[in-house]
């Protein structure tokens, strides 16, 4: 009887250290401006390090991650991000929407003294209202590739689906300058990478909740968009063996930085087109904080032009829609296992006024590396399966989902 209480009690332990947080699908801002017509004229003004060099010499001399040519170990591709969960922080909770993103480590949010435009369109944290609150006062500063942003440290409770996370360090933004954050859906950034990534100091979300013993195992998941019944969930802890079919594939992460892999091969219509045989231009990054998926520019180029995709002002690449069902499948082959991708699955729709446009979901991303040029692994290739990252053993996990994925 006592042996079988026992059993009970730990049975409900692992219950509660499996924490779920339902994840919403959005558009895009990248979709929200091209309906507006405002797409280029955006781009133009929001340049890759052209407002790191038009105000280096406003920034803090100890902010060397928002100096110029930093781009290449900052990644985030904020303008495609499209899926969004809840947080909260403080006593009482203020909530937040954020981006749950494995292509990043740092958690922050907009503060109530932020003076720019785009922190007034979202919630804001109110310190002086929480009663857990613990001023820092450092600075820090992120380079997002796009997107930048000045703020000041703290610590505070940070409540995460069902579990409270003590003494959570995190940034409150009090400058995001220009457009770029302006008309984005979500209020801040969570990340999910490893600590070695993390601009900011203390440990990242994650690594506390394993270190405060708040999660069954040091995994967390994610499923994404198999309809519009459930659009997505992460699971912190562990995996939902009721959303995918065994076994999993299980990939060693090769740096400890993002969650980076290698990637066998790609295949355009069963045949190798790139990578094969070069393991040094075959790394990528698995990112669930952008949707589409990248690569270095010429390969993506060549890419584009065997699915017989026409390029746009924007650095787009369209097809007639009638095209979709003919177009050549795209294969990705990691530790041996092919995930393919029919033309449904990586063409997007967007509409412009009364017209259906037609998008791939490759885009070229030029992002300087060690091992050689890098990949990213975004929505378009992750919400055609389940994935999973295992912090215990350094790996990333995909697995064929149950019920087949409706982009």
């Amino acid at each position: 009887m006592i042996r079988s209480l026992v059993l009970l009690l730990c049975g409900l332990c692992c219950v509660r250290s499996l924490v779920r947080i339902p994840l919403t699908k959005a558009p895009s801002l990248r979709s929200h401006l091209r309906a507006k017509n405002q797409l280029e004229d955006f781009l133009k003004d929001h340049q890759v390090d052209a407002f790191s060099r038009r105000y280096a010499q406003c920034y803090p001399s100890a902010l060397l991650s928002l100096k110029s040519g930093k781009t290449a170990e900052r990644l985030y591709n904020f303008m495609d991000a499209q899926y969004f969960g809840q947080i909260s922080l403080g006593t009482p909770a203020q909530n937040f929407t954020v981006v749950f993103d494995t292509g990043s480590a740092d958690l922050w949010v907009p503060s109530t003294y932020c003076v720019s435009p785009a922190c007034a369109s979202h919630h804001k944290f109110k310190a002086i209202e929480s009663s857990t609150y613990i001023h820092d006062g450092r600075i820090f500063g992120i380079h997002y590739g796009s997107g930048h942003l000045l703020g000041v440290l703290a610590k505070d409770m940070l409540k995460v689906g069902s579990v409270t996370v003590q003494n959570q360090e995190f940034g409150e933004s009090v400058y995001e300058p220009g457009m770029s954050f302006v008309m984005t859906k979500f209020d801040g950034i969570l990340g999910l990478s490893y600590p070695a990534l993390a601009e900011e100091h203390g440990a990242p979300v994650f690594d506390n909740m394993i270190k405060q013993n708040l999660v069954e195992k040091p995994i967390f998941s994610f499923f994404l968009n198999i309809g519009p019944e459930k659009e997505g969930e992460l699971l912190l802890g562990g995996v939902d063996e009721d959303l995918f079919v065994p076994p999993i594939n299980w990939v060693p992460v090769t740096v400890k930085g993002y969650w980076q892999i290698k990637m066998d091969v790609l295949k355009v219509q069963g045949t190798s087109a790139f990578c094969h045989g070069d393991t040094s231009s075959c790394q990528a990054i698995v990112d669930t904080g952008t949707s589409l998926i990248a690569g270095p520019t010429m390969d993506i180029l060549i890419l584009q032009q065997l699915i017989g995709a026409t390029p746009t002002p924007a650095g787009e690449f369209l097809v007639d829609c009638s095209r979709i069902k003919s177009l050549p499948v795209i294969s990705f082959v990691l530790n041996g296992v092919e995930y393919s991708l029919p033309g449904e699955s990586y063409i997007r729709k967007d509409v412009v006024g009364d017209r259906v446009l037609c998008l791939t979901g490759f885009v070229a991303v030029d992002i300087v590396s060690p091992k050689g040029p890098l990949w990213i692994l975004g929505d378009v290739f992750l919400s055609q399966v389940y994935s999973i990252y295992d912090r215990g053993q350094d790996r990333v996990g995909f697995a064929q989902l149950k019920v087949p994925s409706i982009a």
